[in-house]
């Protein structure tokens, strides 16, 4: 009898191998005290590690082919800077000399603080970013404890056809086990925008995140069925069910190398529409992965990095430098910069918030932090307005709420406008002034906001989230997470509309935009800009190219209007048939 798990499907795609279970021992740190004659001795020793660590890292960077994808390498140098940063470079050793205890134990206890502030962050996409001190904190517990990394220790060429079963893995296992021909891999944790998704995405592993118990339930050399799709695995397959993934497995070979001449085609329906198709990007890394897809410019440039690496916060002329690069490598086509959306509950790169913060989700985030930390805002926005003069460059605000924000913004423009003329520094005078549409009151009153932004685009992200009140990274509610409820399909459909009405563009840059299966269903609303990660843009391209929009809008608006969940995902079925 066939045995189904589900998880999250973050990499599309189908795998059929035998598991391999990857145990690990467990980390268990105990404090003990070093004689104060020793602490310096202890310290080097603390010191070995963070270098050993670095070294392993270099490795897997040298191993990382020439031709790959920038935005792949950027996991493991961020990784890389973490351990040169003061906050795990420098502080346990404080907590050593202060406390006169062992490295572990140091180094546990500052892991423990940084974990501490990303989870409570209101934003999940950083909130995931926890892991990323994991993974770097567990590689030196590893060294100092003396222990193997089991999975990158396996001689070469033994994983190869397998799927991967594991707690978590890290970015640098992720590579290692792309470069051993792995066919798939399931995680017991991680959700969809952890850097272990991001990964599987860009080098095309079929995943599945979230599978609890899956070490437990599943054992090594049985055959299972991973559809990354649908995010389920199947263990002990019946030949039907084997013979139908093999199929799969054979058409989807077909359809990676059909993507590949993907490239150099525009984006147009069959019935002669064009769509604009932009990537997401968050480090300099990912920059060349805009050429490398053709999209047509930056949908979504995520800042909030360049405020989470290093010490203090990143001044006007670091920031200016970053911009300037995206805006170059976006050779001349549109480049939209979103400022700082983090939340103020914790210390984030000196933004400081004493208050407790009970709901961060709904508290001071986005820019509502920007507006009330005026000079940390005031620098960014320098910075964008002398990077627009090397491109197309676009300024949006996420977390709009009311129009009073946006007065307060484009006031504060003013002002600014006027300091950098003062000081001589060139700028591009109507630079074009968008906004997130993440909070459903903005969605109901879009035709309002429209006439006061310069385009908008669509977060489903926290929309979704907000509109269902279910946190989507929460195992307990995240059922509730649905791109297809009713309540969803017509506020996105309602922002559209307001666009056409005002006459403004409007694109969508959240993970609906870039997963096809929503693709005929957006263009049936009325989407013509999309925005997404780069590694989904080709596939995204092909199902537009097979589309008809005109027919597509009949069919969606009609269900719209009649708003049954079942008559919604028997359309999805309809429309999404070839």
């Amino acid at each position: 009898m066939t045995l189904a798990l589900y998880g999250l499907g973050v990499s599309r795609g189908v795998a059929i191998g035998k598991a391999y279970v990857l145990s690990r021992d467990e980390i268990n740190v105990t404090e003990y005290s070093i004689d104060k004659n020793k602490l310096e001795q202890e310290i080097q020793r603390f010191k070995n590690a963070i270098a050993q660590a670095e070294q392993q890292l270099h490795v897997v960077l040298k191993q990382i082919p020439e031709s790959t994808q920038g935005n792949i390498k950027s996991f493991i140098t961020t990784h890389l800077l973490m351990l040169e940063d003061d906050a795990l470079a420098r502080i346990p050793i404080d907590i050593i000399r202060e406390r006169a205890c062992n490295a572990e134990w140091a180094l546990k206890l500052q892991r423990d603080a940084l974990v501490a502030v990303f989870e409570q962050m209101s934003d999940d996409y950083l909130r995931t970013r926890r892991d990323d001190v994991d993974f770097v904190v567990n590689r030196v517990l590893r060294i100092l404890l003396k222990r193997t990394d089991n999975a990158v220790n396996l001689s070469p060429g033994s994983l190869r056809g397998m799927i991967i079963l594991a707690d978590d893995l890290s970015p640098a296992e992720i590579v290692w086990m792309k470069n051993q021909n792995i066919a798939a891999f399931i995680t017991e944790y991680g959700g969809t925008t952890s850097h272990t998704a991001i990964l599987a995405r860009s080098l095309s592993i079929p995943a599945i995140v979230g599978v609890h118990n899956a070490r437990t339930t599943l054992i090594s050399g049985e055959e299972l069925i991973v559809d990354g799709r649908q995010g389920v695995v199947l263990a002990s397959a019946d030949q039907d069910l084997i013979t139908f993934y093999h199929a799969l497995c054979s058409k989807q070979s077909g359809l990676i190398r059909q993507l590949k001449q993907l490239k150099l085609q525009p984006a147009i329906s069959q019935d002669d529409i064009k769509i604009s198709l932009r990537a997401n990007v968050e480090l300099p890394g990912d920059f060349a992965a805009i050429r490398d897809v053709r999209a047509d410019g930056v949908g979504l440039y995520r800042t909030e990095m360049l405020y989470m690496n290093g010490d203090g916060l990143p001044s006007e002329e670091q920031q200016l430098v970053i911009y300037r690069q995206l805006v170059e490598a976006a050779d001349g086509a549109p480049v939209v910069i979103r400022t700082l959306d983090i939340g103020g509950e914790k210390s984030v790169a000196s933004i400081q918030q004493n208050d407790v913060i009970m709901n961060p989700a709904l508290s001071l985030r986005g820019l509502r932090l920007c507006l009330k930390e005026i000079s940390i805002f005031r620098s960014q926005l320098r910075a964008i307005l002398r990077a627009s003069i090397y491109g197309q460059v676009r300024l949006m605000v996420p977390m709009l709420s009311t129009l009073h924000e946006l007065s307060q913004v484009k006031a504060l423009l003013v002002d600014i406008k006027q300091e950098l003329t003062n000081e001589g520094h060139a700028f591009v005078e109507n630079l074009p002034i968008g906004g997130m549409v993440e909070v459903p009151a903005v969605a109901l009153a879009a035709n309002v906001f429209a006439r006061h932004l310069d385009f908008m685009s669509i977060g489903t992200n926290d929309l979704i989230q907000y509109t269902v009140a279910a946190d989507r990274i929460d195992d307990s509610v995240n059922y509730l997470y649905d791109p297809l409820h009713i309540g969803v399909l017509r506020l996105i459909h309602m922002v559209i509309e307001a666009g056409k009405e005002t006459g403004i563009p409007v694109s969508m840059c959240g993970e609906m935009a870039g997963d096809v299966r929503y693709t005929r269903l957006l263009l049936g609303l009325g989407l013509r800009e999309f925005s997404m990660h780069p590694a989904f843009l080709l596939e995204v391209k092909q199902y537009i190219q097979k589309s008809h929009v005109a027919n597509l809008r009949e069919q969606v608006i009609k269900v719209l209007e009649h708003g049954e969940h079942s008559a919604i995902h028997e359309l999805m079925l309809s429309i999404n048939h070839d």
